[in-house]
Order: C-alpha cells, then structure tokens, then sequence
C-alpha cells in the first residue's frame, strides 16, 4: 500500500535507475518537456490518466501508484528552508543575490506584478565552452499584473 506522492517518486527514480532510463526518454514517452516531465516524475506535477498510465508502464508502477500520479501534489516541498544541495543552493543563491535585480527589472519592463509560476515554461540545455561547458537555463513566464479594484 502507498500512504503519499513521495513513496511514488522514490518508486520511479529507483526504477529509473535499474532500467538506466534518461528524463529526456521518459518526456518523449508522455509527450512534452523534459523539464515539466521531470517535474511531474518527482512529484510536482499533475499527469493527466494517460501521461500517468504511460509513466506507470515505463517505471512498471502498480494501478495504485499511478492513481498518485493523478493527484494534484504538494508543490515546493523541499526538506529545508534554505537548501543544503550544493546544485539547489546555489539556485537559493542566485535569486538571494539577484533576486532584487530580477524584481526591479521586470517592474521596470511590465510594471508591477509577478511571473507565473504556472503559466511557465523552462528550457535547460548544455552550452557548449571551450573553457567548459555551461549550464543555460531559460525561464519564462506569463505577466501577471496587480490588479486594482
């Protein structure tokens, strides 16, 4: 029996493992991204019936972990509130240091309000680099005004 979404995430990346299988495998088995795939595969992400059904068959899921698959999650869960992943940390880095910049400049472009977090999509691709290859990440989001009322 599965008492929580995580049991099901511990579920694929030990079978993603064993079958040595790559994220980006798994996205063109459901069909989109291999960013929002692997979110939805550690569980920050809603697969409808038949994305569910598609990573149940890959990782060899039971009917009940793919019915986790098709519950809408607890999103954000991090195991503390600063990151202590050398990667993630320096993610936590990145918006402490230029977390106001980002803010300013985006007022400054679209005014006051937000990007979405939902309407969102993320691009991440190896930049090849004769002094070593980088790490690009694109980000985008829906403008989201302040509405006044």
């Amino acid at each position: 029996m599965i008492s929580n979404r995580e049991e099901v995430t511990q579920l694929i990346l030990s079978a993603k493992v064993r079958k040595g299988i790559k994220w980006g495998a798994v996205a063109d088995v459901v069909g989109l991204s291999k960013e929002w795939t692997t979110a939805a595969c550690l569980g920050q992400m809603t697969f409808d019936k038949e994305q569910a059904e598609k990573v149940g068959e890959l990782f060899e899921l039971s009917d009940e972990a793919i019915a986790w698959l098709q519950v809408a999650p607890y999103k954000g869960s991090l195991p503390t509130a600063v990151p202590t992943d050398p990667l993630l940390y320096r993610w936590y880095e990145i918006v402490s240091v230029y977390g106001t910049t980002i803010k300013e400049l985006i007022h400054e472009e679209f005014g006051d309000g937000i990007m979405s977090a939902i309407d969102f999509s993320m691009d991440i691709n190896r930049e090849e680099d004769p002094k070593g290859d980088r790490v690009n990440v694109v980000l985008s989001g829906k403008f989201l005004p302040y509405k006044t009322y």
